[in-house]
């Protein structure tokens, strides 16, 4: 009886040992060379995805046939807009982009002096501009014509990344945690840091402007004398609904 007690207990040492040799072979195949950061993802999506604020260029392209020269009045309002846009955001030089040794470089040069003119009536100082010529690096793709200038933009992204599994999986703790994934929140995030129209506003409130004085005197007035202050908006009682045939 002794002697199977102590056979039993020796099999199932040897059982024990298998079962630790087995967990350690397959936490060997477990291995992966790519960095995991997992645990270090922020589980708010705003600190996932953070909208920053930096340069970046803002564009406008102008193609031009190899037999006219001369912006069109759709290019000419498209150069209009960019100089109002450099003198309130410009953070730099308008580069124009002017290709040589092309088909229509001639009328590529005519075109960007006339541009050139434009941005200076539009209130870009000469200074201010400059023309840089360009080889083309596909001569099958048409030539046009650049106008570029830096400016603060915020900016948010890249969107699209997935470290992680969105079902369950061996590596995907957050989906056990009933966690965001990875990739929520990116979409909005960069959406709205395109709409921002002065990335300031979001570092800091811009200063109050000055109050509307006749306004505000005509208020104090009504309350000195004890009547409401709110507007009377005669329009207002043209909205109703006629009463006729009741």
């Amino acid at each position: 009886m002794t002697n199977r007690i102590a056979v039993d207990r020796q099999r199932n040492l040897r059982l024990l040992g298998a079962l630790f040799g087995l967990s350690a072979a397959l936490g060997g195949c477990n291995y992966t060379s790519g960095e995991v950061a997992t645990a270090s993802i922020p589980d708010d999506y705003r600190l996932r995805h953070p909208i920053a604020i930096e340069e970046a260029d803002r564009s406008v392209v102008i193609f031009v046939g190899e037999g006219r020269g001369g912006l069109s009045a759709a290019q000419r309002n498209d150069v209009i807009g960019l100089a109002h846009t450099w003198v309130s955001e410009g953070t730099g030089a308008v580069v124009i982009d002017v290709p040589i040794d092309t088909p229509n470089a001639r009328a590529a040069a005519a075109t960007s002096r006339e541009a050139q003119g434009v941005l200076e009536a539009g209130g870009v100082p000469a200074r201010a501009i400059s023309v840089h010529r360009y080889h083309p690096n596909n001569p099958r793709t048409f030539a046009t014509i650049r106008l570029t200038y830096p400016r603060i933009a915020a900016v948010a992204g890249p969107c699209g990344v997935w470290p992680e599994d969105l079902g369950p999986s061996i590596m995907n703790e957050r989906y056990f945690e009933n966690k965001e994934y990875y990739n929520f929140g990116c979409a909005y995030q960069r959406d709205m840091a395109a709409m921002v129209a002065n990335p300031a506003d979001l570092v800091q409130p811009r200063s109050e402007t000055p109050p509307y004085t006749a306004r505000r005197s005509e208020a104090f007035e009504k309350y000195r004398k004890g009547e409401p202050t709110s507007t009377v908006y005669p329009e207002g009682e043209k909205a109703k609904l006629s009463e006729a045939g009741k």
